[in-house]
């Protein structure tokens, strides 16, 4: 069965719900705030930005994708017309301009619809999005928990997540992403709905 995405209503319910049970959590919400939606448009355009997210700042992301929606409409016939020194201008790497026009291609040949995803429950999305050359287990996740807004989603090896459970939870080291998922299965059904208070923590501290 096919999750029903997020919306403003099921996040505050979700976050009613985690407030209730966990206390820690309910501080960073006290604190700072019901965290934002953080919502993005399903498609290419998305699976493109989370590719240049990867192993960088979201900031860097950021400016490079901003790079690139002023050089082209981003669709995938359009970034295939972009040549390597373009690419490497606008801030893709030699591997993420493979990762790219890999995905491009598989979308103008039919062999993967990003439309598709919609309609599948959570791990058959995860799976089909990992047959893609470039999208790993944290690529695929971030896209269900932000693109398709699924609630409970968590993303396995998110930086920013490790170091606000370090904080939030009190914990003695900063805790591996294994034991970070572990840690999440407390938070179901509604692990996306406590990935974004985390980050809602990790970002309101960098600002402070």
């Amino acid at each position: 069965m096919t999750p029903t995405p997020l919306t403003d209503e099921t996040l505050a319910r979700g976050l009613r719900v985690l407030a209730k049970r966990d206390r820690d959590l309910a501080r960073v919400i006290d604190q700072y705030g019901p965290p934002p939606m953080w919502a993005r448009r399903p498609g290419f355009p998305t699976l493109i930005h989370i590719i240049l997210e990867q192993q960088v700042s979201l900031a860097s992301a950021r400016a490079a994708f901003n790079r690139l929606k002023a050089a082209i409409r981003v669709t995938p016939g359009n970034l295939l017309t972009l040549d390597d020194a373009t690419l490497k201008a606008i801030g893709f790497s030699r591997q993420k301009t493979g990762y790219a026009r890999y995905l491009a291609q598989a979308i103008l040949d039919r062999r993967f619809s990003p439309t598709a995803l919609a309609n599948m429950d959570d791990e058959s999305a995860r799976a089909r999005l990992i047959e893609l050359k470039g999208i790993g287990v944290w690529s695929a996740d971030i896209y269900l928990l932000m693109a398709l807004r699924r609630p409970d989603v968590w993303p396995h090896g998110d930086l920013a997540l490790a170091v606000a459970a370090h904080h939030v939870k009190q914990l003695p080291a900063r805790p591996t992403y294994d034991e970070l998922t572990a840690l999440s299965e407390a938070w179901r059904p509604w692990r996306a709905v406590a990935a974004r208070v985390l980050w809602h923590h990790y970002l309101s501290q960098r600002k402070r």
